[in-house]
């Protein structure tokens, strides 16, 4: 089995790229949904997080109430570092379960775990190759602008608040540039997805 980690920026494209890659054949795990999963109502991983922060972050219907944690921990770095302390245990530890499912019924399967802050946070280091998705920084704010709705200003705050995307493409071991649109993608997605099943043991 092939583990690789897949990462870039907001709005450059990551979901189509993990979209392409799973219609070539690949396996591909979304650690953003996992981190959700694993605070779910009725979990260990929320009675946690409500031990640590109390219970003004769960919501009416018992589920975690993702705005108020945010306002708790955003300003705070001591917080926000507890609540990692919490979640990615548990997130790595499941992604791990979910890697062993896979390995012991297919070896020879690639698998893509997509994480946007894998580089940040260190998690980069567990897999046997690194993709990080990029494109040009207009389109990545025209991109972010048109999905969110933001204003110019708010779009290039928030690209700002993240590791530079040159930074990021310094770990990479293959880079997918997505500037061009849908069909220059595809093509280099491909052309990754043929190196990776050289790579396969």
């Amino acid at each position: 089995m092939l583990k690789v980690g897949l990462t870039g920026s907001i709005a450059v494209g990551k979901s189509y790229v993990c979209g392409v890659l799973r219609d070539l054949g690949a396996i591909v795990i979304d650690a953003d949904q996992i981190a959700r999963d694993v605070v779910a109502r009725g979990t260990p991983g929320l009675s946690k997080i409500v031990d640590e922060f109390g219970d003004e972050v769960i919501g009416y219907d018992g589920s975690l109430d993702r705005k108020k944690l945010a306002a708790i921990v955003f300003n705070d770095e001591a917080k926000r570092l507890r609540l990692n302390a919490i979640v990615h245990p548990l997130v790595i530890s499941e992604q791990d379960r979910i890697l062993h499912e896979i390995e012991a019924a297919d070896s020879s399967a690639i698998v893509i775990v997509e994480a946007a802050l894998m580089i940040e946070a260190g998690g980069f280091r567990r897999f046997d190759r690194l993709i990080v998705v990029w494109c040009r920084r207009e389109s990545q704010l025209e991109r972010l602008m048109r999905r969110d709705g933001l204003t110019r200003e708010e779009a290039e705050k928030r690209i700002a608040a993240q590791m530079p995307q040159e930074e990021k493409m310094r770990y990479a071991d293959f880079l997918i540039d997505t500037s061009e649109g849908f069909g220059h993608t595809r093509k280099q997605c491909e052309d990754v997805y043929a190196e990776l099943k050289k790579l396969l043991p």
